[in-house]
């Protein structure tokens, strides 16, 4: 054995016992006559400690992250160290042998290092020796470990589905895969393992789950990668409070067994209507109030053709805002002008601690005017009131963006604070003018609500934008980190999705007629949630970014810059696979 005990678990009680570590070298100290060594592995650091001058001599040529191994005698340290959970012993160094020498590292494997993000990327296997990235790691493996626990005590069978599978593209990219042995062929890596889960109900396997890799080839953004993890699960027999509870017992487990906090009271459930209408979104932060409140009949008719042209205008009130100067507030005009934001302006309503008001439309309203919008957006002395206008959707999600926005520069959001949410039913579809044609909000195979099934099979598409999903979304902190929803079981009621989705029979059958087959052999009522692991680690540690809860992650375009990849393919690989490129060759 290379070591009796790792450079962690070494406590008073070890006092006089003679020891080996091995691990790497985090610091070198000399002092005096003394030399001292942190040497450090997974488990904590340890401090070696010699006065032996031939073995001084050693430990001087010594460098950072050499791999040693040492032998000798723990003693209580003179020196406490309460950072570090071995703080009260040290090692004598009796015996010293380099295991492998290492060149000078590209940057400091600190807590806080020196290295930039790309270079602590291209040097991953260096940075995740880092402390904090080694916690991000041991939290994703206790959750994962609770998650197993949990979901074996409801009697969930974990079974795993396939990787290559077929294309079946309604939404999102797929990275396609081009079969050897079937030329001209792709397989496709799964976006989800939605229809096989549903399989599983068709063949019996009441409760499944599975902690899955997925695939999407889409745009990245700080909780988004091009491959994730989901905690994915299906149940039978079941309507949509028993996935809510057996899911809701899910994450209060987390809580208490991860984090310590407890959720005694159910979690709210919050209709999507509500959520677009008070917090302009459909995963709403709800740590703070600062709702949405719509103005529209209370401006209009006022000689502002601002406000007299558009269908919607709403407004939030920010406490303690009336403060803000006329710099800050057209620095959040042109902040609500950004693109990824989309509003043409920003209208201000000051209500001063005087109990007058101040706004940038003060010719257009009298004083009892403002009062009115002030009081309908919940204003008080000495708050702001911020208006947007446009198309309703539109607005309210802009609006949505801005009291976000305003949250985090008032520190409103706090992440040790846990703010868990059910938001409950979706429009079933989206209508878009481009194409004509509706999508599927969630996506084909979710349910209608049953007591809107009329509707669904109305012709007219007024009525087809009434109908609401059978479907669920859990949200924590202002992040989906969840969906899920009963699923479609019946054969017609199916083909009937695909119909109104605008697929061909032909089309329907050819991409999902192994699913329509599958609900002619006896299918129970389904539903089930997938859950985004990695941003329930995230969030879990309070972090925005899921990039240092996985331990190999790609950066913003989609690249691993530690393998270089993706990357070109020779021409034999090309050849095999019947594949030729229109890329042009930059080598």
């Amino acid at each position: 054995m290379y070591r009796t005990n790792t450079c962690g678990e070494l406590r008073l009680t070890d006092a006089g016992k003679q020891v080996t570590l091995a691990g790497w070298v985090q610091r070198i100290r000399k002092m005096g006559g003394m030399s001292f060594i942190d040497l450090r592995d997974r488990y904590g650091i340890t401090q070696i400690v010699t006065e032996n001058e031939t073995l001084n001599e050693s430990v001087s040529k010594l460098g950072r992250e050499y791999v040693i191994q040492v032998t000798g005698t723990v003693k209580e340290r003179q020196s406490k160290n309460s950072k570090i959970e071995t703080g009260d012993i040290e090692v004598v160094l009796e015996k010293l042998n380099v295991l492998n020498p290492a060149e000078v590292p590209p940057f400091t494997i600190e807590d806080v290092s020196d290295g930039g993000e790309e270079l602590r990327a291209k040097y991953r296997y260096l940075d995740l020796r880092r402390n904090p990235l080694k916690k991000a790691l041991e939290l994703r493996h206790r959750m994962a470990h609770e998650i197993r626990n949990y979901l074996d005590s409801q009697n969930f069978m974990e079974i795993e589905t396939p990787y290559l599978i077929k294309s079946t593209p309604e939404g999102a990219r797929d990275f396609v895969v081009p079969s050897r042995m079937n030329p001209g062929q792709f397989y496709a890596l799964p976006q989800s393992p939605q229809q096989q889960k549903q399989l599983l109900m068709v063949a019996g396997y009441d409760r499944y789950f599975q902690i899955v890799r997925c695939f999407r080839d889409e745009d990245l953004r700080a909780d988004r990668q091009p491959e994730f993890t989901q905690v994915d699960c299906e149940m039978s027999f079941v309507e949509r409070d028993d996935v809510l509870e057996v899911f809701e017992g899910l994450i209060k487990t987390l809580f208490r067994n991860v984090l310590g906090k407890e959720f005694n009271e159910p979690f709210p459930r919050m209709p999507y209507s509500e959520a677009m209408d008070s917090y302009g979104s459909d995963k709403p932060d709800i740590r703070y109030d600062m709702r949405l409140h719509e103005i529209t009949s209370l401006v209009k008719g006022h000689d502002f053709s601002v406000f007299d042209s558009v269908e919607y205008i709403g407004g939030i009130s920010v406490s303690g805002g009336a403060a803000y100067t006329r710099k800050q507030v057209d620095e959040l005009t042109e902040w609500v002008k950004r693109p990824q934001i989309g509003a043409k302006g920003l209208v201000y309503l000051r209500v001063n601690d005087d109990g007058s008001f101040k706004s940038s439309v003060d010719k257009f309203y009298t004083p009892e005017d403002l009062k009115a919008i002030a009081q309908a957006c919940g204003a008080q002395k000495g708050d702001l009131v911020l208006i947007l206008a446009g198309g309703k959707k539109k607005t309210q999600t802009a609006l949505g963006a801005l009291r976000l926005e305003m949250g985090n520069r008032l520190g409103l959001r706090d992440s040790s604070v846990y703010a868990p949410l059910w938001v409950v039913d979706f429009p079933l579809l989206e209508w878009d003018d481009e194409t004509g044609r509706f999508y599927a909000m969630h996506h084909p195979f979710t349910a209608p609500k049953p007591e809107q099934l009329k509707e669904f099979y109305s012709d007219r598409k007024e009525d087809l934008e009434k109908v609401n999903a059978n479907a669920y979304d859990f949200v924590l902190n202002g992040t989906e980190v969840g969906g899920g929803s009963i699923r479609i079981h019946d054969a017609e009621i199916q083909k009937r999705m695909f119909e109104v989705l605008g697929f061909t029979p032909e089309d329907a059958d050819y991409r999902f007629g192994f699913m329509i087959n599958a609900f002619q052999y006896g299918a129970p009522p389904h539903g089930g949630i997938a859950f985004c692991f990695d941003r329930f680690c995230a969030l879990f540690a309070g972090q925005e970014t899921i990039r240092d809860y996985i331990a190999f992650p790609k950066n913003n375009q989609g690249r691993d810059v530690m393998l270089d990849a993706p990357s070109r393919i020779d021409q034999v690989q090309m050849d095999e696979l019947f594949l030729s490129s229109t890329c042009p060759n930059n080598d």
